[in-house]
């Protein structure tokens, strides 16, 4: 097994047991962080606010007692509040017996690296985390945020609690390299030595328009802790026990977000988004309305990579990125909105036995609301419809082109 310098991820990791009182005194004595609390009870004076939080902590040693104390109730509210519910299938990984640990290891003692299609910036994995604990999994997934995002101390040592290592964004080749290199030690050491969960998106930022592929440049992230110090890419990353993870979502309040990006692009391709359109969309995801909900684990890699052993390097990396996808495209779990979409950009009514009239004039109404949401001086209401539609046409085009 490899040897790691622990103290190489002081700067990435989250909090360890021994930090979270510190972290947790910090946080309550930042200002912008009062001003945030004081926004939630303003009728509270600070000293009651902060002893409530300091007896609420109490008996709190690690990262993984502060999500289920903290975090699980808030995630659990917005499930209730802002979806019609969300659904867990992680039957696949009952049937793993091929990972780097014992065979007759059960899938609930076992840890995994989750590569998934990317839908919000914040609950994808607190979405997850919740799944996991109720599906008895002994614990959630350590995850990676990145510096552009942590634009307050507060938020960093929030975040950091919350089990959440740093990815750093802006960096020149010579330093992404090396961030890289980083990251990927630091991941493997999480897997196979702390023994966490890890959850990855299959690519940097969203898929505007939801059609999800996985940038061969993660999987080569991922297999560096490995490959530096020998082996192939196969062994490094067999050791991170792989699980290709599909999220279904029957709507995406983002959708207008995106396309209206899409048009600013369009109308000016040197257009780049601000800090706070960052922060808009993360609230925007929280808070708005998602419908229904689904999680679906597919089986580890690790039950079919040695099919791909032999392959030359960039084959490798090449093979393995379309294989991913396609356990991720066959496992969405397809709405009706995925089938009148498709019908509405092609003109036909070939799925027309998938959705009724009611389903079809909801989604019509859905639609209209979004566009207007949209606030642009040469707004083009025609470009936007159809953006929006392409994004709940692609999941079902790429399951159609998996399925055959």
């Amino acid at each position: 097994m490899m040897e790691y310098d622990v103290k190489e991820f002081d700067e990435i990791r989250p909090y360890e047991a021994g930090e979270m009182k510190q972290a947790f005194e910090e946080l309550i004595n930042d200002r912008q962080f009062s001003l945030v609390l004081k926004g939630f009870a303003p009728w509270l004076p600070k000293g009651l606010r902060n002893g409530l939080l300091r007896l609420a902590f109490m008996g709190i040693k690690t990262p993984l007692d502060f999500q289920k104390r903290f975090m699980k109730p808030v995630v659990r509210y917005i499930i209730r509040k802002h979806t019609d519910g969300c659904t867990f299938d992680d039957a696949a990984l009952k049937g793993n017996h091929t990972s780097h640990l014992s065979p007759l290891t059960s899938h609930l003692d076992q840890r995994y690296t989750f590569v998934s299609n990317h839908r919000d910036i914040v609950l994808d994995s607190a979405f997850l985390d919740v799944m996991l604990v109720d599906a008895g999994h002994p614990t959630t997934v350590e995850i990676g945020i990145g510096d552009n995002l942590l634009i307050y101390p507060w938020i960093k040592r929030l975040v950091r609690m919350n089990k959440a290592f740093t990815v750093r964004r802006g960096l020149t080749a010579h330093e992404m390299m090396r961030s890289s290199q980083l990251m990927s030690r630091y991941i493997h050491y999480a897997v196979t030595q702390k023994r966490e969960n890890i959850w990855i998106a299959q690519r940097e930022g969203r898929a505007k328009d939801s059609s999800d592929r996985t940038q061969e440049s993660v999987l080569k992230m991922l297999a560096m802790g490995g490959t530096m110090v020998g082996g192939s890419a196969a062994d490094s990353l067999r050791d991170l026990n792989i699980v290709p993870l599909t999220i279904s979502y029957e709507f995406d309040p983002c959708d207008y977000l995106k396309a209206q990006e899409m048009q600013q692009k369009r109308d000016n391709p040197a257009f780049k988004k601000s800090r706070q359109d960052d922060l808009d969309n993360m609230k925007t995801g929280i808070f708005g309305y998602k419908g229904r909900v689904h999680y679906h684990c597919a089986a580890p890699i690790n039950s079919w990579i040695d099919e791909l052993s032999e392959l030359p390097k960039q084959e490798f990396y090449a093979t393995l990125s379309r294989r991913i996808d396609s356990e991720l495209h066959k496992h969405y779990l397809l709405y009706p909105c995925n089938y009148i979409a498709i019908d509405e950009l092609e003109g036909t009514q070939t799925y027309a036995d998938h959705y009724t009239l009611a389903d079809k004039k909801r989604f019509e109404e859905y639609l209209a609301g979004q566009l207007a949401k949209i606030q642009l001086p040469d707004k083009d209401d025609a470009f936007l419809r159809e953006c929006i539609l392409t994004m709940y046409a692609n999941p079902l085009r790429n399951y159609l082109k998996v399925k055959g």
